[in-house]
C-alpha cells in the first residue's frame, strides 16, 4: 500500500512555486513605461563566438526613470549590443555616443499599454495550464496506484480534494499577480 506524506503535496507545490517564479520572470520582461534592466534579460549578442546575456558583456545602469545604459566591458561590442537590441521585439532605438549605449523609454500610448496587458494576460492563462497540469498528472499518478489496488478509494479521494486546494490557492495566485502587473501597466 501507498501511504501519501507531506512530501507528495510538498512536491506538486514546490513544482506549482516555479511556475509562479516564471510567471514572474515573464513579467519582468515586459516594459511598464519606466526602466527597468530586466526587460534586457532574453536578449544575447555574440562575444566570442558565443551567445552571452547583455549583463555578462555591459554594465547595465538606470540613471533616471525612462533611460538604461549600457556600458561595454570592451568597447568593440558597441554595435553588436546594439544589433542584438534593435533585432529583439523591445521596440527602441539604441542611441550610441561610442562609449554608453542609452535607451530611452517613451511614455507608453494607451493602445500599446492595452496590448501589453494582453500578454500579461496571456502569460497568466500559460501558467494557469501548467497548474492544472501539474494536478492533473499527480491525481492520474495516484488513480494508477488505486487501480492496482496500492491506494484505498478513500486515499485517493482525500488526496484529490487536497491537490484541488492546492491548485485552487496556486491560480488564485496567478489571478492576483495578473491583476497587478495589468495594473501596474494603466498607470501613467
Amino acid at each position: 500500500m501507498i501511504e501519501i506524506t507531506n512530501k507528495d503535496y510538498e512536491a506538486i507545490e514546490s513544482k506549482m512555486n516555479g511556475t509562479l517564479a516564471n510567471l514572474a520572470e515573464n513579467f519582468n520582461a515586459i516594459r511598464a513605461g519606466r526602466a527597468n534592466p530586466h526587460v534586457l534579460d532574453k536578449i544575447t549578442v555574440e562575444y566570442y563566438g558565443a551567445p552571452s546575456p547583455l549583463n555578462a558583456v555591459a554594465n547595465i545602469q538606470v540613471p533616471e526613470a525612462r533611460m538604461i545604459t549600457l556600458t561595454p566591458w570592451d568597447p568593440t561590442m558597441l554595435k553588436e549590443i546594439e544589433k542584438a537590441i534593435l533585432a529583439s521585439d523591445l521596440g527602441i532605438t539604441p542611441s550610441n555616443d561610442g562609449k554608453i549605449i542609452r535607451l530611452l523609454f517613451p511614455i507608453l500610448t494607451e493602445e500599446r499599454r492595452k496590448e501589453l496587458a494582453k500578454g500579461v494576460k496571456k502569460y497568466g492563462e500559460e501558467a494557469k495550464v501548467v497548474i492544472r497540469n501539474i494536478r492533473r498528472d499527480a491525481i492520474d499518478k495516484m488513480r494508477a496506484a488505486n487501480k492496482k489496488k496500492e491506494l484505498t478509494d478513500d486515499d485517493l479521494k482525500a488526496f484529490e480534494d487536497k491537490v484541488q486546494k492546492i491548485t485552487d490557492k496556486f491560480t488564485k495566485e496567478v489571478e492576483k499577480a495578473c491583476e497587478v502587473k495589468e495594473k501596474e501597466l494603466m498607470e501613467i
